[in-house]
Formats: structure tokens, C-alpha cells, sequence
């Protein structure tokens, strides 16, 4: 039996709200300056290889991540969307309002502190049910057979590890977020109830806002 799907205003608050609490997390993983995660590392290597500017690179890679997706039934949605504009600004702010601590300490404490907010925004907007964002959409697309605990710690330290030979830096944060991210984001999902999986309609796909 299909779950029943959630009325559009709960969809669209745990959507913004997951956005902004995810654009949160990131920029605090950011400002501790301790290394990236394995996503951004990989479009990081890309544009040092390629010359390309960043935000071109990084929209070239999350298409095909999402076309990718789309081949095992992880269809992107309006949420796919919102995702990669609401984190951009979300971050863009937060940044402004933090600067890195010099002391190795409160930049630990930062990394520490991002894993949360960041695990609970990744559960609130996958749980909307609006489709995917690359990184997320790039699990679970092998989610089953491989959970999305996992699934996901696979395709952070697979970035990682191609932006790493391409010449980026990583750091302790990188692995953080390769080792813990995922089964974080899972309990999130547990505690709160969601489902993260984005196939909930009749027809397949993700359910979209209009």
C-alpha cells in the first residue's frame, strides 16, 4: 500500500525549512575550515583541472548526478531545484554573519557542531518528498540494495577521492562527513519519522509542489 502523500504546506515548510537548516549546516562546515565534503571536493578538483569556474563545474556535475539518478527511478522534482538555490543563499549569509576561529579548538567545535544541523536538514527536505538534490539523489539511487547510510558515505568518499586526485585538499572534515553523514542523516530520519526515499506517488515520481 502506497503511504498517503503529505498535504502541499507541510511538503513546502519541510522543504524551505530542510533548505535552510542544510545551507546552515554547510556553512558552518565551512567556516571551521577543515576540509569539505566529498561532493564539493570533487567539483573543487574539477575546476582546478579544468580552469572552469566553480559554480559552472558545480552545475555541470549535479545535472549529471540527477540524470544519472533518473536512470534507477530517482527522478528530480521541484525540490531538486529549490535545493541547490535555497543552500547556495542560505550558506551565502550564514558565511557573511561567521569568520574561522584561529584556535584549532573552536574549529573543531564548528565541525562538531555542523554534523546536526546538517544531518536534520538533509532528512527535512528529503523527507518533503520534492525530489532530490545531486549528492542525495546519487545514493539513493542505489538505496535499495544499498542503504542510504552507506550509499551516501560511498558517493562523499568517492568525490573525495576523485577531487583529491585531481588536486584538491581534504582535511578531517572531508572524512567526517564521508564516515558519519549518512548514518547521521539516517537516525535524523528515524527520530523525526520521514521517509527519505522520494518514489511515494502512483505514478513513480517524486512528488512535485504544482
Amino acid at each position: 500500500m502506497l503511504a498517503p502523500v503529505m498535504p502541499i504546506a507541510r511538503r513546502t515548510a519541510m522543504l524551505l525549512l530542510g533548505c535552510a537548516v542544510l545551507g546552515t549546516g554547510v556553512a558552518l562546515l565551512l567556516a571551521a575550515d577543515l576540509g569539505s565534503d566529498g561532493y564539493s571536493t570533487f567539483v573543487n578538483g574539477l575546476t582546478l583541472t579544468t580552469g572552469v569556474d566553480f559554480w559552472v563545474m558545480n552545475l555541470v556535475v549535479g545535472v549529471v548526478l540527477v540524470a544519472l539518478a533518473a536512470l534507477r527511478k530517482v527522478r528530480p522534482g521541484i525540490g531538486t531545484v529549490v535545493q541547490v538555490v535555497l543552500v547556495g543563499v542560505t550558506v551565502s549569509v550564514v558565511l557573511d554573519l561567521l569568520t574561522t576561529p584561529d584556535a584549532t579548538g573552536w574549529r573543531f567545535g564548528l565541525l562538531v557542531a555542523a554534523f546536526p544541523v546538517l544531518a536534520t536538514g538533509i532528512a527535512l527536505y528529503l523527507g518533503s518528498h520534492t525530489g532530490a538534490g545531486p549528492a542525495e539523489a546519487a545514493a539513493l539511487a542505489w538505496d535499495p540494495p544499498v542503504p542510504f547510510r552507506w550509499s551516501y558515505s560511498v558517493v562523499q568518499g568517492g568525490g573525495a577521492l576523485g577531487g583529491w586526485l585531481l588536486g584538491a585538499t581534504v582535511g578531517v572534515g572531508t572524512l567526517a562527513v564521508i564516515l558519519l553523514l549518512g548514518p547521521a542523516v539516517d537516525l535524523a530520519a528515524r527520530l523525526m519519522s520521514v521517509d527519505l526515499h522520494q518514489e511515494v506517488d502512483p505514478t513513480g515520481r517524486a512528488v512535485d509542489l504544482a
